[in-house]
């Protein structure tokens, strides 16, 4: 029997890729960033495959001196290719935040999705003000709603800024120090997470803050510190 109103509709579900390509991230950083990122493709695929009740969109902003985005429109994950980024310039966090906020106002996000996914990847500080464009995230509908993870890579990287990103007790940054662990937990964000926000079972507080529960998060790395 047909459903009252029609079959429902799948809600898309934006994924931002937001990486660090400041200059401290070049050579063996930014190249095993690009492979991780590359390799989580087909399973990003078979994770949306897998939950016909999303439609998975991908986006890639690339930060360093000032932000860009790598695809000027949100891309379904099925026609979605990397093209790997370069590493120059400094750190300008605040600016990738602010962009980033810019795309999750109503429109050009639509009133009814599922919970966008927000995976930040930096191995360093930020240069500019970071906190003008966080609480330009935090402001919005979207941004309050969105589910945020944080990859940080190497000794140098502040730990205190990804927390303020996530802000939830119960998520914390992931802390990378060789390519082995990278590849691992670029992996988590771009399945394990995704696969959660678009279960049945997530949902959206009245408060308008995710309810979405993430599933096991790797552990830490016992492999040798490279970075």
């Amino acid at each position: 029997m047909p459903l009252p109103g029609g079959e429902l509709a799948s809600r898309p579900l934006y994924f931002f890729w937001i990486c660090d390509c400041s200059g401290s991230m070049s050579g063996e950083k930014i190249q095993s960033l690009n492979m991780a990122i590359r390799e989580s493709i087909p399973e990003m695929r078979q994770v949306a495959d897998d939950n016909p009740s999303g439609q998975l969109l991908v986006r890639v902003l690339e930060f360093s001196s000032g932000a860009r985005w790598k695809n000027t429109q949100p891309i379904p994950i099925e026609n979605f290719t990397w093209t790997d980024l370069s590493a120059s310039g400094v750190t300008d966090m605040g600016r990738a935040f602010s962009m980033v906020a810019d795309q999750l106002k109503i429109p050009p996000m639509p009133g009814r999705a599922l919970p966008p996914v927000l995976v930040l990847v930096t191995d360093g500080q930020p240069t500019d003000d970071y906190k003008s464009g966080l609480n330009q995230i935090l402001n919005l509908q979207w941004g309050k709603k969105a589910v945020r993870i944080a990859i940080g890579i190497g000794q140098d990287c502040d730990f205190d800024v990804l927390e303020e990103f996530i802000g939830n007790s119960e998520i914390k940054p992931l802390h990378a120090n060789n390519p082995e662990a990278l590849a691992r937990y670029i992996k988590w964000a771009s399945t394990a997470v995704v696969k959660d926000v678009s279960s049945p079972a997530s949902g959206l507080t009245g408060q308008g803050t995710a309810t979405v529960q993430i599933g096991q998060i790797p552990a830490a790395s016992t492999d040798a510190d490279v970075w």
